[in-house]
């Protein structure tokens, strides 16, 4: 299994990768035709390549999904919600219209998610779980355990708890990858398997798709519900998992890293996914007439095509206030750059009054939060005087202890304390002496000095 998630964040970079933007244009692909040929499955070859495409395409679109969710390990909630639970509210209610129109029925429960829009809520309880995915020593073999238990008990529909619960290890895939890793794909020894497997396995899909319940690709039900003992439907779903990771590797060994026509389409997918339902559920009208052979493959041309006028600018300039709502009116300002108000200290706790502290140029340092992801910690306060004799204290031979360096780790154990390690991974460095408080000015020892000041945790 692979290792345990490192806690450091990703880099930002300024522009974005070729790679991942083509890998998600042509998986919204796969998901827009997947659906469009849902109800064409009285077609042989159509019921075929159905099997085949929901093997893979949503354990794609989660793997990719969890990449680019590693730098979620501080929660950025205003995101979360204008990008996932606000859009989610929205196409819940736009989806029951539809089949109210054409059905007469109106359905709506924001906890059981209708048609698509059950991934934005998936996604959502995924992304609050990642910094718990960062402190966890085998992340992947949790989840897909997690993965194997959730499938022996009959869940409930809200939350889409089996979908959530049964994909997750795609989503803990994707926060365990680096660069690395996308990097090996893209050796031609590596594309030439990868072109191979996923031959090997249309050709697979083709003899046995008749025989393999589609239940077993919906990742809706439990193993009971689908016809088969909790353990054997344990090593199905786990060969299903593992047939689904290879598939998700092979798929993205063939993607190109260079920028094509369909790179700047790749950023605009979930356009694509929210928007094309509507169109779905709009030629369920032309069943009867699409029902062939001839019918299924001008669908999936269609689809193609839909995908890429879906994920053009003008579509997002026109939903957007849906997909990408501003909602900074219903939020305080940036919270990651408000600090915690601060704490009176108990009377003779400080030596000193708190006075602002200033750096070599004369910049404040009083405030101890860390404004953004992205950005280094506060440098450690100054000495008072740059040409000091000491920089050490030393009262009665003691071991020195020097001000940290930014370009080690730093550890202290001051009067037999624990060691309290400075962490630049993401982490927010150890509290000054009063929670939020800026620190007094920095104290020297005279050479008679008997006895130290107090150390900030050790009163």
């Amino acid at each position: 299994m692979a290792a345990a998630v490192t806690s450091s964040s990703p880099s930002v970079v300024s522009q974005r990768d070729p790679f991942l933007d083509n890998a998600k244009f042509w998986a919204i692909v796969l998901v827009v035709c997947g659906h469009l040929v849902e109800d064409l499955r009285d077609v042989p070859y159509a019921h075929a390549l159905y099997l085949f495409v929901y093997t893979f395409h949503m354990p794609l679109f989660i793997t990719i999904s969890g990449y680019l969710s590693r730098n979620f390990t501080r929660l950025r909630a205003q995101k979360l919600v204008s990008t996932l639970l606000v859009p989610y509210v929205i196409f819940e209610i736009a989806y029951s219209l539809p089949r109210w129109i054409l059905y007469g029925k109106f359905q709506l429960t924001l906890l059981d998610p209708y048609f698509l829009t059950w991934f934005l809520l998936s996604l959502f309880i995924w992304r609050l779980s990642t910094p718990v995915w960062f402190q966890v020593k085998w992340p992947l073999a949790v989840a897909v355990g997690i993965s194997l238990i959730s499938g022996a008990s009959a869940l409930p529909d809200e939350l889409s708890m089996n979908r959530t619960l049964g994909l997750l290890p795609f989503y803990v895939l994707g926060l365990v990858l680096t660069p690395r890793h996308f990097d090996l794909l893209k050796k031609r020894w590596v594309r030439l398997t990868g072109a191979l497997v996923l031959a090997a396995g249309i050709g697979i899909t083709f003899l046995v798709h008749y025989d393999v319940p589609t239940e077993w690709i919906r990742w809706r039900h439990a193993y009971t519900r689908i016809g088969v003992d909790n353990l054997t439907g344990a090593g199905i779903r786990l060969l299903m998992l593992v047939i689904g990771a290879v598939l998700v590797a092979a798929f993205l060994s063939i993607i190109t890293s260079r920028k094509t026509w369909f790179t700047a389409l790749g950023g605009l997918t979930i356009y694509a996914y929210l928007l094309h339902g509507f169109v779905v559920k709009g030629l369920d009208r032309f069943h009867d007439q699409l029902n062939n052979p001839v019918g299924v493959a001008a669908v999936i041309v269609f689809g193609v095509a839909l995908t890429a006028v879906l994920c053009t600018p003008p579509f997002r300039r026109l939903f957007k206030w849906a997909i990408e709502p501003n909602l900074k009116w219903a939020f305080k300002s940036d919270p990651a750059r408000q600090s915690p108000p601060p704490v009176e200290p108990p009377p003779g706790d400080r030596p000193h009054a708190a006075t602002p502290q200033t750096g070599p140029n004369g910049e404040p340092q009083g405030d101890t939060t860390w404004p953004n992801e992205g950005m280094h910690p506060p440098a450690p306060p100054a000495w008072p005087n740059d040409d000091a004799p000491h920089r050490t204290n030393q009262p009665q031979g003691g071991t020195s202890h020097a001000w940290p360096r930014d370009d080690e780790p730093q550890t202290g154990l001051p009067q037999g304390g624990a060691a309290q390690t400075w962490s630049n991974e993401g982490t927010p460095p150890p509290a000054w002496p009063h929670e939020g408080s800026p620190p007094g000015p920095a104290t020297r020892f005279r050479p008679d000095d008997r006895t130290p000041p107090a150390h900030p945790h050790h009163p």
